[in-house]
């Protein structure tokens, strides 16, 4: 692992899950671990309930827009979490992989994909302590 870790979120769509984990560990780690997501079969646009649960907690998701996975960002990952993207998602040597089974927040309404950004949350701030020790 380079000094500054590379933490990859894979999931179908790039729309919901992976936008949420990327937007939270990049808000956590603040500058200490790049961030970056993309997704298997890329949808049209970040999913409204995500962007607003996000917005609540005063994090921004406008900016992100979902992308296809690259073979340069999975490789350059030192770390890549999967979350319900099965086996469209690539496997490099080398990369740690966790798996993490979400509910699919598509389609939901708020109250619904509340609880799965808070386990999503509660992941990325287990995920962060392990990537970095304390000064």
């Amino acid at each position: 692992m380079t000094d500054r870790p590379v933490v990859l979120f894979l999931c179908t769509h790039n729309a919901g899950r992976s936008v949420a984990g990327r937007v939270l560990l990049d808000h956590y780690a603040d500058g200490r671990i790049e961030v970056l997501s993309a997704g298997s079969a890329p949808g049209d646009a970040i999913n409204p309930a995500v962007a607003q649960v996000l917005a609540v907690r005063g994090l921004d998701a406008s900016n992100e827009l979902p992308k296809p996975i690259s073979d340069e960002a999975a490789r350059a990952a030192d770390v890549i979490v999967t979350m319900g993207c099965g086996d469209a998602c690539p496997v490099y040597p080398g990369v740690r992989y966790l798996d993490w089974e979400l509910a699919d927040p598509g389609g939901l309404p708020v109250a619904a994909v509340r609880p799965i950004v808070d386990d999503i949350d509660r992941r990325v701030r287990a995920l962060l302590a392990e990537l970095i020790t304390p000064a």
